[in-house]
């Protein structure tokens, strides 16, 4: 067992998390990787268990890579303010080797995902809403944080008084450095925004960064399709249905 807690108050929940996790019956999440939130001490928190890794990756786990809740915890304490408040993450070994590992942070109670209005035309506030994810994207990258998988099930957003107020999930897979402006609009690409939208965001960021703003919106809707035609491309070869 190895783990690491921002506070000794959460080593007791760290150390009995399977049989917390176990206690919980409702998850949030279960697909590859499961999440649950569970109280602890009159706090919410949400535990992330990752799928066991294959005999291969438990092996790169243990000795070359660290594991996908390490990673978490690590990155959540690089970008503390742009996500939830890590607590702590627990690895567990069998014959010596990493299999199962948790990453714990605080419940941040949000009122949507960026999904929402990007899917609904009739979204409430929905221009305030991406002038605010623009700015909170401008602020990423300009600290030099480079979110792999900046999809829309990946950014949360509260509405705090006239105020929308963002965070972002799923932080196992980042890099941190300087962006180039290529960098920077192919980010925007896993949002599978329409292209009125993405214009939206884009021209509120060009703003922001003092970018030309044609040439950026051209080049930021290029993306947005590649991405598209690349996943409707896999989609085709499984038989799946494509999405514009």
């Amino acid at each position: 067992m190895k783990f690491e807690s921002i506070s000794s108050q959460y080593e007791e929940f760290l150390k009995n998390i399977k049989s917390y996790f176990e206690s919980e019956k409702k998850s949030i999440h279960k697909a590859r990787n499961e999440i649950k939130i569970i109280s602890f001490k009159d706090e919410d928190l949400v535990v992330k268990s990752f799928k066991i890794p294959n005999p291969v990756n438990k092996i790169v786990y243990t000795f070359f890579k660290d594991s996908k809740a390490k990673k978490s915890y690590e990155n959540s304490i690089k970008i503390m303010g742009f996500a939830p408040k890590p607590i702590g993450y627990i690895e567990f070994k069998k014959f010596g080797l990493i299999d199962e590992s948790y990453f714990i942070s605080e419940a941040f109670t949000y009122d949507f995902s960026i999904r929402e209005p990007l899917l609904d035309n009739d979204f409430v506030d929905k221009k305030a809403i991406f002038n605010a994810f623009a700015e909170f994207t401008f602020d990423l990258h300009e600290k030099g944080i480079f979110h792999l998988d900046y999809s829309p099930g990946n950014i949360l957003v509260k509405k705090e008084s006239k105020r929308y107020i963002f965070k972002i999930v799923d932080i196992n897979r980042m890099e941190f450095r300087s962006l180039s402006l290529d960098e920077r609009l192919i980010n925007f690409s896993k949002l599978w925004a329409k292209d009125e939208d993405l214009k939206l965001i884009v021209k509120e960021y060009c703003k922001l960064a003092k970018y030309d703003e044609e040439s950026c919106v051209n080049l930021a809707l290029k993306y947005s399709q590649n991405h598209k035609d690349r996943k409707n491309a896999k989609k085709r070869l499984k038989g799946k249905k494509v999405v514009d």
